[in-house]
């Protein structure tokens, strides 16, 4: 659309610059200009030639690669939109596996408490449930 944009822009320049030039004489001295010369100095108009006409194929072409660049923002568009999904989705998995290996840490550090103030025959079951809440701990929490 930019592209667009500076080409009519560019072929409206070139459609003022195609207006008459005069060339001005005065005292030997030589100058152009896009007015007409002052009073009392040689004057000749030069007409510059008109504008060449658009090329069909070159607007063809500008129409291609408008429609090009079209598809190729929509495709980058959708592609971002994607990846942004999949990054919620991942962001979302890992807090879940925090909170999960969180919540087994804190199994295992009261299991470890419970089976260092246990005493007698509890002693033994406490630490049992202490290793078994290590190894569920490191299974889930591989770090």
């Amino acid at each position: 659309m930019k592209l667009l944009i500076v080409v009519v822009l560019w072929a409206v320049a070139m459609a003022a610059h195609a207006q008459s030039v005069y060339k001005c004489t005065v005292d030997g001295k030589v100058s152009y200009s896009d007015a007409p010369c002052p009073a009392g100095a040689q004057a000749a108009t030069l007409d510059a030639p008109a504008a060449p006409k658009a090329d069909p194929a070159a607007v063809r072409d500008l129409k291609r690669q408008q429609k090009q660049a079209s598809a190729l923002e929509k495709a980058r568009l959708k592609q971002q939109e994607r990846d942004e999904r999949e990054s919620a989705r991942a962001a979302q998995v890992a807090a879940v596996q925090r909170k999960k290996c969180d919540k087994l840490k804190l199994n295992k550090r009261w299991a470890d408490e419970d089976a260092r103030r246990a005493s007698g025959q509890a002693t033994e079951a406490a630490r049992l449930r202490a290793h078994r809440a290590g190894e569920a701990m490191a299974l889930e929490c591989p770090r």
